[in-house]
């Protein structure tokens, strides 16, 4: 089984909207993928958070049964599109995966 996090510090001169408002969307769009891509076992965002060094804006936490449907999440052109979004608003992304 594979977890995935990933954590976002967002730009706070993002022409998308607040960090606020740009961290709704981002939980908006991750947790729409839940049933439309198979591999998805678990998956949540979190955007109330109230303690992180350094700062983090959203987390993501996400489970898989193995490396390759990780890569096939990451690949897959629904996720891709979110991706897009986030890379617009995100100013510092930090991410881990481990094997449990």
């Amino acid at each position: 089984m594979i977890k995935h996090i990933v954590m976002w510090t967002l730009k706070t001169d993002s022409d998308k909207g607040t960090p606020a408002e740009n961290a709704a969307a981002m939980k908006e769009k991750l947790e729409a993928l839940v049933g439309k891509i198979p591999q998805i076992r678990e998956l949540e965002v979190g955007v109330e958070v109230f303690e992180s060094a350094p700062q983090t804006d959203a987390i993501l936490y996400s489970v898989f049964d193995s490396r390759e449907d990780l890569k096939a999440y990451a690949t897959h052109p629904l996720h891709l599109e979110v991706v897009e979004f986030v890379k617009a608003v995100a100013a510092e992304r930090r991410v881990v995966d481990y094997e449990i």
